[in-house]
């Protein structure tokens, strides 16, 4: 049965790669209407958050707003199927790397590298193209319960290479990859409490947000490297790779990983307002910070 399902689904990935650009496009933004226009899953907290960042914005405009991030991340599903089929030969195809340079200068320092990104354009197709490029790359990310969804999710990206870290007691894990010289991958644009979260702003309003990439940061030495990707009109994808964010260390430790923490979150700020239509706006970013 599992045969079965998986010949099924590459089939589908096949049928779905080999369509035309536009009609991609067309399914991607049929799924993310059905999702924002007919369900309507969580569309209050999409305007809501656009709200925050844009409180000048019209109300018509946000809903536009909030269609446009639903139908990118229509798009991003659609583009899933891509992975059963990545190559060398496909990334050029659709990828432009803007900055590698730096990634390949931190490496050389033997400590690895930790990249910082958001939910931006698609993320997961962009992870597995850095895997086909020969990148030894980590992503940090929560398992699911269901085990033939968490097989579909992670499978294929596995198949290209990219390694998995479970969030939850994550830095032996993540300490290994990095004394190995390899990259380890924090996605940070989603709201973290205690006792892993720390108080922090984003976009000017209180939230919680993880300090696990300041603590690896502080501990390993490793340099932190933002890094993002924007769809193009032509359906190719920009990764673009910005200079390491030096590390600001004080004599008080706590002070210090709250201090870069929110550093990382102003990086954040600014990506998502270069290209705000393909940020995913249905996370409830903002929610109460509680202390224990």
């Amino acid at each position: 049965m599992k045969k079965l399902l998986g010949f099924v689904l590459k089939s589908f990935c096949w049928l779905i790669y080999h369509l035309p650009l536009k009609l991609r496009f067309f399914m991607g933004d049929i799924l993310g209407i059905l999702w924002f226009d007919i369900f309507r899953i969580r569309r209050q907290v999409v305007i809501d958050n656009i709200s925050r960042v844009f409180p000048e914005m019209t109300e018509k405009n946000k809903v536009v707003l909030g269609r446009w991030s639903l139908r990118n991340m229509g798009r991003n599903l659609i583009e899933y199927c891509y992975l059963p089929f990545m190559s060398k030969s496909l990334v050029e195809r659709f990828f432009r790397f803007e900055g590698e340079h730096y990634v390949q200068e931190a490496l050389s320092q033997g400590k690895g590298v930790c990249f910082l990104t958001l939910h931006l354009g698609s993320g997961d197709l962009a992870c597995s193209a850095l895997s086909v490029k020969g990148y030894p790359v980590h992503l940090i990310s929560k398992i699911f319960k269901v085990k033939w969804l968490n097989d579909l999710w992670f499978g294929m990206r596995e198949k290209v290479g990219t390694k998995f870290i479970a969030p939850r007691n994550s830095s032996y894990h993540i300490l290994k990859a990095l004394k190995k010289n390899e990259i380890v991958i924090f996605v940070m644009d989603q709201f973290t409490g205690p006792p892993i979260g720390v108080r922090t702003k984003f976009f000017g309003y209180e939230t919680g947000t993880g300090f696990g990439l300041a603590l690896m940061a502080q501990r390993s030495g490793a340099p932190v490297i933002p890094i993002y990707t924007i769809r193009q009109l032509d359906g190719t994808h920009v990764i673009r790779i910005q200079p390491p964010i030096p590390f600001e260390d004080s004599d008080d430790r706590d002070e210090s990983l709250a201090q870069m923490t929110q550093v990382y979150n102003d990086y954040l700020e600014k990506f998502v307002l270069e290209c705000p239509e393909q940020w995913m706006w249905v996370h409830k970013r903002w929610k109460i910070f509680r202390e224990n």
